[in-house]
């Protein structure tokens, strides 16, 4: 469960590695976001020869949180760190490469993300 002032890491080299959670997307009382939720976030850490600057203001799709979730076959999956994957206004990725494991559960919405990770779950 991510919530406002979250930080989170970055699932993908484009270039940002630590996020911070503004807001949540989509409903106007939501308190928190889960796996497949689109997130307002501020980068509080970037590489220096990246694209993506610190306390720039971005939009980011939630891939992995350490509260378990249950998949739709009954399957419970929990991660140790809480992730992200930076996206553009047409809901696609910024970066070329996801790391790290991702869930289908994404394939619905944003098939981009689960096509270029190397592991879904």
């Amino acid at each position: 469960m991510i919530q406002s002032q979250t930080l989170l890491n970055v699932a993908d080299n484009s270039g940002a590695r630590k996020l911070m959670c503004i807001r949540i997307v989509g409903a106007s009382n939501q308190r928190y976001a889960h796996i497949g939720d689109v997130i307002v976030a501020v980068i509080k850490e970037a590489k220096p020869t990246s694209a993506l600057k610190r306390s720039e203001v971005i939009k980011a799709v939630i891939v992995r949180t350490c509260k378990e979730f249950k998949c739709d076959d009954g399957m419970i999956i929990r991660y140790d760190d809480n992730a992200a994957v930076v996206i553009n206004k047409d809901r696609n990725p910024v970066g070329t490469r996801i790391f790290g494991a991702i869930p289908l559960e994404l394939h619905q919405n944003f098939d981009k993300i689960v096509s270029l990770a190397r592991e879904v779950i």
